[in-house]
């Protein structure tokens, strides 16, 4: 097996692993339950989850999305996330096999647990973000690319650019047009990308937004100007590839 082979293969099932994690903490975290305490049991009967039910996707493979104990379904949330925690350590353990390619996979699972968590509730917790934060900072000292200046004015320009289109739109508009958390995820975002990635990611994230904007119209549901769309998870979405993009490029 070569080393890409064996460092995808073991972020990918650690990925997989702690996509459980981030499952029970986006299902549990909004509503006030510990993450760390407590027996996983099913949300329709209350029923404690056996060992041999909390195989990361394995799990959902073979009970076939129902509740063995009152047949109530389980909710995708569990196994969707699962499986991309399993492809983020995949990416990065194939792209940057050793160490680079482990600070990839937390940079990808942190970014996993925030856009999950806006896209379920609307919600960018300021402890995730700064965990994001202090992660690329960390990396940064490891002496993985891009250099600390270079993330430094990124973590800078990306927090600050939200800043000013938030403060505008509400000085123009009366109200918020974003979320308070979407200028920090930015500069997080920046401490880890540098700032030379982030008009690529904020172009790739509002791409995104056009096109969930357009499938609705086909769909036939309009979406009106004011319909809230949780933008940081698609800076989330958007920063990933842009790491691995950067990072492949990196000789």
């Amino acid at each position: 097996m070569s080393e890409a082979a064996f460092w995808a293969v073991l972020l990918g099932v650690l990925g997989a692993i702690i996509g459980s994690f981030v499952a029970a903490l986006v299902t549990r975290w909004p509503d006030g339950r510990s993450v760390m305490q407590g027996r996983s049991a099913c949300d329709g009967c209350g029923r404690t989850l056996r060992a041999v039910e909390l195989v990361p996707l394995l799990s959902a493979l073979v009970l076939r999305g129902w509740c063995k104990g009152c047949g109530v379904a389980i909710s995708p949330v569990h196994w969707r996330i699962e499986l991309a925690g399993l492809v983020i350590g995949l990416a990065a353990g194939f792209v940057a096999p050793g160490v680079v390619g482990i600070a990839g996979a937390v940079f990808g699972w942190l970014l996993l647990a925030l856009a999950s968590l806006d896209l379920v509730v609307f919600w960018l917790p300021d402890r995730l973000t700064m965990l994001l934060a202090a992660t690329g900072l960390v990396s940064a000292a490891l002496g993985i690319d891009p250099p600390l200046p270079g993330r430094l004015v990124g973590g800078l320009a990306g927090f600050g650019m939200l800043w000013l289109v938030a403060f505008g739109y509400r000085h123009l508009r009366g109200r918020d047009g974003m979320g308070g958390g979407d200028p920090k995820l930015f500069g997080a975002i920046g401490l880890w990308l540098g700032w030379q990635m982030l008009p690529a990611v904020l172009l790739i994230a509002s791409m995104i937004g056009l096109g969930v904007v357009l499938a609705a119209h086909l769909k036939g549901r309009s979406m009106a100007a004011d319909t809230a769309l949780p933008f940081g998870a698609l800076l989330a979405i958007a920063a990933y590839p842009a790491w691995l993009f950067m990072i492949g490029l990196t000789p």
